[in-house]
């Protein structure tokens, strides 16, 4: 029995784990403009993604201590366990900010070398660190980022992030230092 559209895109979507934002475009390899946006609108009516704006949905993730959805955040890598008044999020496109209830959206340009990592761990960690500003970045950030990140991935987040800018890519540097966090002191 062929999958409907629908179940395509939820699976997809599912994948992706909940705080991915996407536009109809990311799944137009799976049939018309129109049938994406009629199944869209389906899952949204569901409940099972949220439209932010026209054109832009979310599937969202569930906090058990806010006892509702909410949007990704600095909290996946656990430097944050406020949800944010302002949401950013990456792209090639040009800088544009929407107000939705009391958040702010907004999709900042940037250079396709901080934006086209192989590694989601890497993109999440790059976001991090530019959303909290170099001055902001302490021993604390770049060790609770360290216990966040598996072990197995850190070389592969170094080797991935090479493009970044270049006080990211040293924070990166720091926060895959195996035997970094142990009483030392962070330069």
């Amino acid at each position: 029995m062929p999958q409907t559209i629908e179940n395509k895109l939820s699976y997809r979507i599912r994948g992706n784990g909940g705080g991915w934002a996407f536009s109809p475009r990311d799944f137009l390899d799976m049939g018309e403009r129109s049938t994406v946006d009629s199944a869209l609108h389906r899952l949204t009516a569901r409940g099972e993604v949220r439209r932010v704006i026209r054109g832009i949905y979310d599937y969202p993730r569930f906090s058990k201590l806010l006892e509702q959805q909410v949007s990704p955040a600095m909290n996946l890598l656990g430097l944050s366990t406020q949800v944010p008044g302002r949401v950013v999020y990456l792209s090639d496109g040009p800088d544009r900010s929407y107000k939705i209830d009391n958040t702010t959206l907004a999709f900042e340009h940037t250079a396709l070398k901080e934006a086209g990592f192989r590694l989601r761990e890497t993109g999440l960690i790059v976001q991090a660190l530019k959303s909290l500003g170099e001055e902001r970045v302490t021993p604390e950030v770049i060790e609770r980022i360290r216990e966040w990140l598996p072990k197995l991935l850190r070389s592969k987040v170094l080797a991935d992030a090479r493009t970044a800018t270049t006080w990211v890519y040293k924070a990166i540097q720091d926060i895959t230092q195996e035997d970094a966090g142990k009483g030392e002191k962070l330069g």
